[in-house]
């Protein structure tokens, strides 16, 4: 089940995604959030096993910004539908598009995003291969 859940709900996944290195605080997170950000939650058994995180951007697009499943419970699907529930939700609100940035060490969300027709506007070169920030863009019409 994918639903509106809280900052820290989130924040409690978060936690336990080996992938994410910068460890952050509930209050970093929400200083860097407006109170006005989609915090979506999947659940499985009751228990929240991701999340997703967006805001309006600068250029009025909604910006996703971080997301993630845990471990045990991915390849189920869970990564699709919270996709396309934000994706739904920007939709309702008026925005016009969704952008999101992400990284080659990420191969899976690369694949996610551009399965579901997200366009690479830009890359932002770092040194290293892995590093590199690719900069995605959907339209929503």
């Amino acid at each position: 089940m994918i639903r509106i859940g809280n900052m820290e709900e989130a924040w409690q996944v978060l936690q336990a995604i080996p992938e994410f290195d910068q460890r952050r605080s509930l209050a970093q997170l929400q200083e860097r959030l407006p109170a006005d950000a989609l915090v979506l939650i999947a659940e499985a058994n009751g228990q929240a096993v991701g999340f997703k995180l967006g805001y309006r951007a600068g250029d009025g697009s909604l910006y996703s910004w971080l997301g993630g499943v845990l471990p045990a419970y991915r390849k189920a699907g869970l990564a699709q539908r919270l996709l396309a529930a934000q994706e739904a939700w920007a939709k309702e609100q008026g925005f016009a598009a969704v952008t999101v940035k992400s990284m080659n060490r990420y191969p899976a969300m690369l694949r996610l995003l551009i399965r579901n027709g997200y366009r690479i506007r830009a890359v932002e070169h770092f040194g290293d291969p892995a590093s590199e920030r690719i900069d995605f863009i959907k339209p929503l019409s």
